[in-house]
Parts: structure tokens; C-alpha cells; sequence
């Protein structure tokens, strides 16, 4: 479940003068900034001429597959008002972008992605073959930023991401670990991973939201949404049996043992979706926090050459984790499925943490959103 207030909306808005009103309620005590509004509506006509005013200043909207996405930064209980009208096809600015993320085939087929506040990629086929270090990783890994601007094309061109210029830096080291959020099926007590992935396609490029997804040669489709002004992506994995190869990678080893026998069951109250585990790599300096009702762990360590401390997260839905573990250098959440969680970073140097009471707090609130998604009701003006 996106974060979004999810509506179905009967009227239409094919001519100029006929508008509607859309007025949406934060129930929770806490600030919710960047919240994104999501208007399911079939019947609204062309959506790439519905425009968003709030107390009369156009918002950047996007239209996604059938639905209208907008943000808004809402108050704690608070109420905000929207005007939707039909008009013009909307023409976008480039600095209308919040989002971005692409194929890179000059870096060996990586596949980078970033918001505002945080910057991830994940490796391709041709790393696997490298002859300078090659490796057969599907982790994530984290890039931290400083700079609310975009900075994937230009941190690629220099190819010196490696060292902070001012903006921060690849300090990350995410290896055959996990990552900051990586998953692989849970099978006998063991993780079963994919290798490097092979196709990617962007479902939705911005400006408010970006989608895309990667297609692995064993047996998972990994589907990535992440919202501008957000510090966390949504995660969302598909494994199929009938179509993964033969031989995928035992985590950690790179060898070609043969696929588990069976991710349908792997606890009691597994209710058919299989058992998935997701992860972050254990570093020894860091520190790990499990709130298993909540639905999340945290970890918070160190960054590499002293560049202060960072956090990774993943939430999930309390209900459906079986256990919190750990293996191959991992801390593991097992999960039933279908897979679906949430993956979050930050740093203590982007402006927006001043250290790992901070962290905890948006991880928390975040979990927050979750549960208590946006009230939204919608009338003609």
C-alpha cells in the first residue's frame, strides 16, 4: 500500500469550466511533508489536462498509468483543500524533476535512481564480468547526498563519485551483502538470491514519482516506486518458479547451486505467498534497533573515511514477518509474501538527521504514514 490517498471519482472533467474539489485530512499528530495524493480516476478524462491549484497556485502533478499524482505538505490534524480543472496538456520544467533514475551502460549496466534527499543504484549484467573487480550482487546500494539537486548524470560523467565534492559521495560498500535493502527467497533456514539483473524499464519518470523495474535471470521481477521529498522507496519483488533459471547464486558465494525446492511454504501461518527475506549488511561499528511490532529495524553506523554516520531502514507490515535473523552478513527480516516493504536511508550530513535520535524518529513516523494513510474526499465546487 502506496502512502496516497486512494479515490475513485465518478465525475469528469472534460470541459474547461466543470472543476472539483478534493479535500484531504491528516489524521495523525505529526507533520507529514511531501505527502503524495493519488486520484484513481477513470472517469476524469484526459489526465494529462487536469491541473492541481492550492489556494490558487498550480501544483506539479503527474499523471500515472490511470491515476493523477500531487504533493502536498500537510500539518499535524491538518486539512488541505484542492481545485482540480481540466485545461491545457501540462508542460513540465525542468526543474519541475524531483525524481530520476535510469540504465547506465557506461558503468557496467548499473541501474541508478534518486530523489531530492537520497540516491541508490543496483548492478547490472556487465559487472558480473569486469575484468578489473567484477561482481554478482543483486544489493542495494546507497549513495549519500547532501544537495536536494539531481545528481546521477553528473556524478556518472566525472566518475569521481568516489570522493566528496561538495554534494557527498559514494561512500557505501554494499558488496554481496544485502546492501541497504536487498532480498532473496527464504528457503530451509537460508537465503537464495538473484544475480546481477539483466532488463530494466521505467514505468513512470517523474516529476512527482518514479517507477521502474528490473528483471533478474533466476526468478524475480523487483518493481521500485520512490516519491520526490521522501527518504524512503517502495520495494516490491515478484519470484516465479515456473520461468527462474536453472542456476542462480547462493548469496554471498557467487556459485551455481540449484534453485530452493520450494518457496510456498516456509511457516505455519504462511498464507501462500511464500516466505522472502529482505536485509541490510551488518557493519561491527554500527548499531541495529528491531522494532518487530512496529514492523522495522534500523541500523545507524558509521560512513567510510569519516564522513559521519548513516542509517538504513526497512518497514514492513507487522503481520506478516516471521522472524528477524541474521546470515551471510546480513540483519534479515523473513517475511510471508507477496514481497512487499519499505527501504529508507539517511545521513547526518545531508542536513536532514543530527544523529540517530533523529533517524529514529522519521523511521517511526514513516511507519506512521503507513498505517494511517490520508483521508481524502472529493465534491463539484
Amino acid at each position: 500500500m502506496l502512502i496516497t490517498a486512494i479515490l475513485l471519482v465518478a465525475q469528469t472533467l472534460s470541459a474547461p469550466q466543470l472543476s472539483l474539489r478534493v479535500t484531504v485530512h491528516n489524521d495523525l499528530p505529526i507533520a507529514r511533508r511531501s505527502e503524495t495524493v493519488e486520484v484513481s480516476a477513470a472517469q476524469l478524462g484526459d489526465l494529462d489536462r487536469v491541473h492541481v491549484f492550492q489556494d490558487g497556485r498550480e501544483l506539479v502533478a503527474q499523471t500515472v498509468e490511470d491515476k493523477l499524482v500531487f504533493q502536498a505538505d500537510f500539518p499535524p490534524r491538518g486539512t488541505i483543500t484542492f481545485d482540480l480543472r481540466a485545461g491545457e496538456k501540462r508542460v513540465y520544467r525542468k526543474e519541475d524533476f524531483r525524481v530520476y533514475g535510469r540504465f547506465v551502460r557506461e558503468r557496467f549496466d548499473d541501474f541508478a535512481w534518486e530523489n531530492d534527499r537520497v540516491a541508490h543504484r543496483m548492478y547490472g549484467a556487465a559487472l558480473e564480468t569486469w575484468q578489473k573487480e567484477p561482481l554478482t550482487s543483486s544489493a542495494v546500494d546507497v549513495w549519500l547526498k547532501r544537495t536536494r539537486r539531481l545528481i546521477v548524470n553528473d556524478w556518472y560523467m566525472v566518475d569521481d563519485y568516489h570522493r566528496d565534492h561538495g554534494e557527498g559521495a559514494d561512500f557505501y560498500s554494499a558488496g554481496k551483502s544485502r546492501g541497504c535493502g536487498g532480498s532473496g527467497l527464504w528457503q530451509d533456514g537460508k537465503l537464495v538470491v538473484s544475480r546481477n539483473f539483466r532488463e530494466s524499464k521505467v514505468l513512470a519518470a517523474g516529476p512527482v514519482r518514479l517507477v521502474f523495474e528490473l528483471r533478474y535471470p533466476d526468478f524475480e521481477t523487483k518493481r521500485v516506486t520512490l516519491d520526490a521529498g521522501q527518504n524512503f522507496n517502495r520495494f516490491e519483488s515478484r519470484y516465479d518458479a515456473a520461468t527462474r533459471h536453472p542456476e542462480p547464486a547462493k548469496h554471498g558465494e557467487g556459485s551455481q547451486d540449484a534453485p530452493p525446492r520450494s518457496f510456498a511454504v516456509c511457516a505455519a501461518q504462511d498464507d501462500g505467498g511464500g516466505c522472502y527475506a529482505a536485509g541490510i549488511k551488518k557493519n561491527a561499528a554500527g548499531s541495529l534497533r528491531v522494532e518487530r511490532e512496529g514492523g522495522w529495524i534500523r541500523t545507524w553506523e558509521p560512513v567510510a573515511n569519516g564522513a559521519g554516520q548513516f542509517g538504513c531502514a526497512l518497514l514492513f507490515d507487522p503481520a506478516k514477518i516471521v522472524d528477524v535473523t541474521e546470515a551471510e552478513g546480513n540483519h534479515l527480516v523473513v517475511a510471508r509474501g507477496p514481497a512487499s516493504y519499505w527501504v529508507g536511508s539517511g545521513w547526518d550530513q545531508s542536513g536532514d538527521f543530527a544523529g540517530v535520535e533523529g533517524w529514529d524518529r522519521a523511521v517511526a513516523e514513516w511507519a506512521q504514514r503507513v498505517r494511517s494513510p490520508l483521508r481524502v474526499e472529493v465534491g463539484t465546487r
